[in-house]
């Protein structure tokens, strides 16, 4: 199944995003089937489970993420923090934090986060990481062509953003699969785990851009 044919469903019981009903500009919490991998929203029950605890302690530990996309979940009481963190996004309306799992058995793969840098103008980031099993299967480029078209569909969003170290090619790879166009190098722009400032490809797509 592609990303495109993902299904989305609102969650109902979950609580409401911070803003008026009426603002456009609102991630509602939503859930994804995309076949073999499924899309929750994080909450604070996954901050009472030992295995998601775990999977976060160790994708913490994996040199890939540690290096690009660094968390703090060092142990468990801080992968519980991390958690509860990505619930507050939610409830502030300031972001919307999936886990990316298996479908099968419910095991944590990763994570991706559509997040606001300026609301009022419509404006959203995505990031995303992916535990080291994980990989080669496209759970991330599914994830992220969902969850962007879902904001443009569903939040009133009018650009996302993909900023990446120019170093990571596998990033690069999923916002070319995204249809997130380069625009361009912004240089020494983000301090990443390894301490140093690196240059990061930039790229981008609005919501009247052709899907992929």
């Amino acid at each position: 199944m592609t990303a495109s044919s993902a299904a989305p469903a609102e969650l109902p019981d979950a609580a409401a995003p911070a803003g008026s009903p009426a603002d456009p500009k609102t991630f509602v919490r939503t859930a994804f089937d995309l076949g073999d991998v499924v899309l929750r929203p994080w909450t604070r029950a996954d901050a009472d489970s030992e295995a998601v605890l775990d999977a976060l302690v160790t994708a913490a530990a994996d040199p890939v993420v540690a290096l690009w996309n660094p968390i703090r979940a060092t142990d468990r009481d801080a992968a519980r923090t991390w958690v509860e963190a990505r619930d507050d996004g939610w409830e502030k309306g300031t972001a919307a934090s999936f886990a990316i799992r298996d479908a099968a058995d419910g095991a944590v793969l990763g994570s991706a986060t559509l997040r606001w840098t300026d609301r009022a103008d419509g404006l959203a980031m995505i990031g995303y990481l992916l535990l080291p099993a994980a990989r080669g299967r496209g759970a991330v480029t599914r994830a992220v062509a969902a969850i962007t078209d879902w904001g443009f569909d569903t939040a009133d969003v009018r650009r996302v953003e993909i900023a990446h170290a120019v170093e990571n090619a596998a990033s690069c790879r999923v916002a070319d699969r995204c249809g997130y166009l380069p625009e361009g190098v912004l240089r020494e722009s983000y301090r990443f785990g390894d301490g140093e400032y690196h240059d990061e490809h930039l790229h981008a797509r609005l919501a009247k851009d052709p899907r992929p």
